[in-house]
């Protein structure tokens, strides 16, 4: 249990050091680019008058195996960079990696913005269209 902690702990502290941190930068670049993908999405689903991603991506399991290849089209890149920008901040300040934790800030900077601003903007595009209607 304390392993768990710690690597927990490490993640937060790789999160928590900020733009200040070495290779600081990935904590404000990579939700922005998430962010950015997920505002094309999110147009093109209000547009097309899909449901909002996540609540799709949970209540369909039909339709979930295309809508995880969708998303990993979009974010998988971002994810792999956030990855391997975070193996890279691990060696120059912990001079050791951590691929747990290395996968688990990328998922935090990169795929949980995604996913939240690509509901949101649908949620906003579809209110919006149907307030002019």
């Amino acid at each position: 249990m304390d392993e768990v902690v710690a690597a927990f702990g490490r993640v937060w502290s790789d999160i928590a050091g900020g733009v200040h941190a070495p290779l600081g930068f990935r904590v404000v670049v990579q939700p922005v680019v998430a962010a950015w993908l997920a505002v094309r999405a999110g147009r093109r689903d209000a547009l097309e008058g899909k449901p909002l991603y996540f609540w799709a991506l949970l209540a369909d399991p039909v339709g979930r195996r295309e809508r995880l290849r969708e998303a990993w089209k979009h974010v998988g890149k971002v994810l792999v960079a956030a990855v391997i920008v975070d193996v890279v901040y691990q060696i120059v300040v912990q001079r050791w990696i951590y691929p747990f934790e290395a996968v688990v800030v990328g998922l935090i900077l990169a795929v949980l913005p995604y996913v939240v601003f690509r509901g949101i903007v649908n949620r906003v595009l579809r209110k919006r269209g149907a307030a002019a209607k």
